[in-house]
């Protein structure tokens, strides 16, 4: 069967990365965390004095940005994808509250962004991939053969957090999560590089009251349909 190219992009709190690490498992096809390359990058800076109390010092990252290498490893025990960065294991690193606070500015740098994306291009050459993000399917990849564009209602996806974090046994506001859920959206939608937006030619899902079975399925009779005619 020939393979292609799945870009998944949507809101914030809508499940993307987990649909997309599910899928990629079930058909065999590779998963890649767009996210967290920009996350290796913030670490990169904060272990190199790039970016100290919020401040970038975007001369330093733009003349370092080559020498930033990043690449995916699966996990032979979790057949999950693993985050290299200039081949250090740094999954777990990149994932902490830190980084989780300084990836929006470095994520918003025109350079970083162009850098991220001409590498997430090289490792889609070989197609039988799924990517998730925000830029995927506008600007990552413009042909992708199939474009999911995932969205559910604020109100929902801040439940979603809640009940995530709750789980957690950590502390959590409904209201406080619904305002950052829709200021998240507002920023993700209005930046200037590579602002979120639906490709006209991807397909719409809201999950708002799907189950995760019917998503499931909604998934793969859209991968099945695409890969019948890209025979």
């Amino acid at each position: 069967m020939k393979k292609i190219t799945i870009a998944i992009d949507g809101f914030s709190s809508c499940g993307k990365s987990t649909m997309a690490k599910e899928l990629a498992k079930q058909i065999g096809y590779i998963y890649i965390d767009s996210g967290a390359m920009y996350r290796a990058v913030t670490l990169y800076s904060m272990e190199n004095g790039i970016i100290k109390n919020g401040i970038i010092d975007t001369d330093k990252l733009k003349k370092q940005i080559a020498d930033i290498h990043i690449t995916f490893q699966l996990d032979p025990e979790t057949g999950k994808p693993v985050t290299y960065l200039n081949g250090q294991n740094v999954e777990d690193k990149i994932r902490g509250m830190e980084v989780s606070s300084n990836v929006s500015p470095i994520a918003a740098l025109d350079f970083v962004r162009v850098a991220m994306v001409a590498l997430q291009q090289e490792m889609g050459e070989a197609k039988g991939i799924v990517m998730d993000g925000r830029d995927i399917g506008t600007t990552v990849f413009p042909k992708a053969e199939l474009k999911i564009f995932v969205t559910a209602a604020p109100e929902i996806r801040a439940q979603r957090r809640y009940d995530e974090l709750k789980a957690k046994g950590e502390t959590a506001n409904y209201e406080d999560i619904l305002k950052n859920v829709i200021e998240r959206d507002h920023i993700d939608q209005t930046r200037e590089v590579s602002p979120l937006k639906m490709a006209d030619d991807a397909l719409l899902l809201d999950n708002s009251n799907l189950t995760h079975v019917q998503q499931s399925e909604w998934l793969m009779k859209q991968f099945n349909r695409v890969t019948e005619q890209a025979k």
